[in-house]
């Protein structure tokens, strides 16, 4: 559908004899061969981005900024194509495809714009011979590696940043959804960027890539969106060089509905933060406590919608909720409904998977859940919505807070001095308030715990890719 390897974008590589092949999920269709790059390919593109990084940094911020500012404006010139792409290989709903794209560009735009806002300091001196003063500069060659979940805008939110500052990249795509990161550093190559200052790696064997981008001296930073297993082991290979990382890992997001929510609002806000790319994303909720006097009411509400949740291929208009990304997700939803079942749990809709062949699931709700319950514990990264009733306010926020991660929350509450106790009590990065949507590329994201190391979006996330320099001038 998309072409082959002669004709798919690799900018900065070497082209690997061996090659792996893409499916859409929703078909099981072959899309495109690739080229399978490693351990060599990965050193060139390595090697391409140190030559390239001084001249990168030596550009004035403004001529920077211009050429991410076309990058932009090319990204937004073909949205429709990318977004074709990125439903055909991820599955995902061409409107949320669509919504997608859009991010990225955002995270362009304003990248492109923080460019010219990389400020130094002065220090007032101990002595009137002296002058201090606080510099800032790009760290360098940095290696960053993308999910499938979100494969436009991931890359976008993490290369946007280091670009601006003056660094070169590096980066590996999820094996399952490259296509759309080739499409993009396509559009970047005719934006103008100098040779070697972006460069892509295709390889069906993340394992390599990553050794290589951790173990190799010319790469000052990694930069890793994925699960926290991995996390843990990239921390572990880059500890030797004391390599910087930046790192957004897992998650298992609490949502409250307080019973003086508004009702309505919290099952719609439930919908989306729940069932958005069928529930795979790193900041779906993924476990849902309401308040006693209102939970009944909530649940009844809350299945009513997602039963008129469709399911399909993401071309159909009426779709809301695509395939899973492959059958090993099938499994973990179905080991988790199966769990919670055994132990009490019961199912409000959905619960099977459907059809015999590719990776569709009903949009599920179970009631009745405890906290031992594995749906209660791990995150699903699926479309299934497991509910736990609750009595007290106060003991909600500590069960809420009893994980090891600490990534996104969500609460739905009126009264003012709940939400303030509430938002400053929940041991997370990000927490919605009466929205189940918060993502922003001027907002900071991240999580706290085993959910991560640092910030993307905002102004924050551009001082991730800076290191700060402190100058005393003597002798004035």
């Amino acid at each position: 559908m998309f072409g082959t390897i002669d004709r798919l974008p690799c900018l900065g590589t070497l082209l690997s004899d061996r090659t792996f092949e893409i499916f859409n999920p929703s078909t099981g269709e072959l899309l495109a061969k690739l080229p399978d790059m490693g351990i060599e390919e990965t050193r060139a593109a390595i090697s391409k981005a140190h030559i390239a990084q001084p001249l990168w940094a030596a550009l004035t911020a403004r001529e920077r900024s211009d050429i991410l500012w076309r990058w932009h404006q090319l990204i937004v010139d073909h949205a429709d194509d990318l977004a074709a792409i990125l439903t055909a290989e991820m599955g995902k709903p061409l409107n949320e495809a669509k919504s997608e794209v859009s991010h990225a560009g955002a995270y362009l735009q304003w990248y492109a714009e923080e460019a010219n806002r990389i400020y130094g300091e002065t220090i007032s001196a101990p002595s009137a011979d002296r002058r201090m003063l606080v510099i800032k500069q790009p760290i360098g060659v940095v290696g960053t590696i993308t999910p499938w979940n979100f494969p436009a805008s991931m890359v976008a939110r993490k290369i946007s940043p280091a670009l601006a500052a003056g660094c070169t990249i590096v980066l590996k795509p999820a094996e399952q959804t490259p296509l759309v990161a080739g499409a993009m550093f396509a559009l970047a190559h005719q934006a103008g960027f100098p040779e070697g200052v972006v460069n892509l790696i295709y390889a069906s064997d993340g394992d390599a890539v990553g050794r290589e981008l951790c173990s190799n001296p010319k790469v000052r930073k990694i930069s890793f969106t994925g699960s926290t297993e991995v996390g843990r082991l990239l921390m572990r290979q880059c500890s030797d060089q004391i390599k910087k990382l930046s790192l957004e890992l897992g998650g298992n997001a609490p949502f409250i509905v307080f019973d003086d929510a508004d009702i309505e609002a919290a099952v719609h806000g439930a919908i989306q933060a729940k069932f958005r790319n069928a529930g795979q994303t790193c900041v779906s909720a993924n476990r849902f406590y309401v308040q006693a006097g209102v939970h009944d009411r909530f649940v009844e509400e809350f299945v009513e919608k997602v039963r008129q949740l469709s399911v399909g291929d993401g071309f159909d208009p009426a779709v809301a909720i695509g395939p899973l990304i492959d059958s090993h997700a099938l499994a973990k939803i179905e080991s988790h409904i199966d769990d919670a079942v055994a132990k009490g749990g019961s199912v409000r809709c959905g619960g099977n998977r459907i059809g015999k062949d590719g990776t569709f699931f009903q949009p599920t709700v179970l009631a009745d859940i405890s906290s031992e319950m594995a749906v209660a514990r791990e995150e699903t990264f699926g479309p299934l919505a497991p509910i736990i009733r609750f009595e007290d306010a106060d003991q909600i926020v500590h069960e809420a807070n009893d994980t090891i991660y600490g990534l996104a929350a969500y609460f739905y509450a009126s009264n003012l001095k709940r939400v303030w106790l509430v938002a400053e009590a929940l041991e997370y990065g990000m927490v919605g308030i009466n929205t189940g949507r918060m993502s922003s590329e001027a907002a900071p994201f991240g999580g706290i715990k085993q959910s991560g190391i640092g910030r993307e979006g905002s102004r924050h996330g551009l001082e991730d890719y800076l290191e700060m320099k402190y100058l005393c001038m003597g002798g004035i």
